[in-house]
């Protein structure tokens, strides 16, 4: 009798199991992709609502006023020269240690968020001496924010905002002014040998949602017919080298010319590929949005929203709405920068920034005009002292109105 009725027990189990979505069927601790959607572990459709890390990791002049001083290269150059070298490495130090804690992980998940986009600089992750060592403080500075994610619950996507040689050719990928990464072999091993080393460390690590191979290729004004072709097989090795450590983890493709266009792009050669699109400036209208939804019908895969904002809180709040009815996630741009409304949360302006705002506008290759133009040392480190002390969660100032435009507490 007990014989008949575990045959009969196991009969309907395996019934029911069969029965079952197909995503549900081969769930596991990772997040994956079915269709458009992606999938939590728990088999349920994951609406991706993020939020970039910029500035922490590769800074960008505009968050912090500057005009010549553009990119973190320039950036670095001037702090520098505001304070000397030794001074300078310890304010760099406490910026990362300030910019992004354990208490801002808590607020962005206590917010409604559920994923943060980490944008970072290659050079963090190699040698300063030797760039063929993969070795630095963004290992550490990964980890640690990771393990603050896992602690309250909230994915992280690693995306390559600046790759060797830069893959934009603008400020915003630390380069020297040209996407040099698609004309030397050696950025694109080195590009290639970072995510595989990234991938193995993590591959075990649900966290972490996604791997972004790179973020905004082959900016507009640069030979598109002649760099566009070479974006995509790139995209093929970095995507091999990672499947030859780390199987399970999603792999995010970015569109050419400021991540919008999409032509670049064949059918998927993976299994669990996503893809990004930007939208910056132009008005909440479906035509802007339909080409991308065009695309994921097309080969049934996700696209999302990966980088928005910049604006004004009606515009958040309209490009938000459009993306939710068109099925996207979406990632808005960005958390944590200088007296500014469109952000998250909006660091303090120093007294006395004004000073560093001038000196940042003079050519930094001029020494003469460099020395003319210096503020007195000591002021300067008064401002950037406050400055690092504003950064703080506790000492921003929090655009209830922004939260309130992305649907958020």
């Amino acid at each position: 009798m007990n014989r008949y009725f575990n045959f009969i027990t196991a009969s309907l189990l395996l019934v029911l199991f069969l029965a079952l979505p197909a995503a549900a069927q081969k769930r596991s601790k990772f997040v994956s992709v079915s269709g458009k959607d992606f999938i939590a572990p728990d088999g349920r459709v994951l609406h991706l609502k993020g939020i970039g890390i910029g500035n922490w990791l590769l800074p960008e002049g505009y968050m912090w006023e500057f005009k010549n001083a553009s990119s973190p290269f320039y950036i670095s150059m001037l702090m520098n020269q505001l304070v000397g070298e030794v001074e300078a490495r310890r304010f760099w130090k406490e910026f990362r240690e300030n910019f992004i804690t354990r208490e801002d992980v808590r607020f962005i998940k206590n917010s409604g968020f559920n994923t943060i986009r980490i944008a970072f600089n290659y050079r963090l992750f190699v040698s300063a001496d030797d760039p063929g060592r993969l070795e630095g403080d963004g290992y550490f500075l990964l980890k640690r924010v990771i393990d603050w994610c896992r602690q309250e619950k909230l994915y992280v996507i690693l995306d390559m905002h600046g790759a060797p040689g830069g893959q934009t050719g603008d400020n915003i990928d630390d380069s020297f002014g040209y996407p040099y990464l698609f004309e030397n072999r050696e950025n694109q091993e080195l590009a290639i040998r970072i995510w595989q080393k990234l991938a193995a460390q993590y591959k075990n690590e649900p966290t972490v949602l996604a791997y972004e191979l790179l973020n905004e290729p082959i900016a507009t004004y640069f030979d598109k017919e002649a760099l566009n072709p070479k974006l995509e097989p790139l995209y093929r090795e970095m995507t091999a080298a990672i499947r030859k450590v780390d199987k399970e983890h999603i792999i995010i493709l970015g569109g050419a010319q400021w991540n919008m266009n999409f032509d670049i792009f064949g059918p998927p050669f993976d299994p669990k590929l996503a893809y990004a699109w930007h939208k910056y400036g132009s008005p909440a209208k479906q035509e802007h949005f339909q080409k991308y939804r065009d695309f994921a019908d097309k080969y049934n895969v996700p696209v999302w929203l990966g980088e928005t904002g910049e604006n004004t809180d009606e515009w958040i709040r309209d490009n938000r709405l459009l993306a939710e009815q068109n099925g996207m996630g979406w990632c808005f741009w960005t958390y944590k920068r200088l007296n500014a409304t469109a952000t998250i949360a909006s660091i303090p302006r120093p007294a006395g920034w004004d000073d560093i705002v001038k000196f940042a506008a003079v050519q930094r290759g001029g020494l003469g005009e460099v020395r003319a133009n210096r503020p007195p040392v000591e002021k300067s480190r008064k401002i950037l002292r406050d400055f690092l002390d504003g950064v703080k969660l506790k000492n921003c100032r929090i655009n209830e109105g922004y939260l309130k435009a992305l649907g958020l507490k």
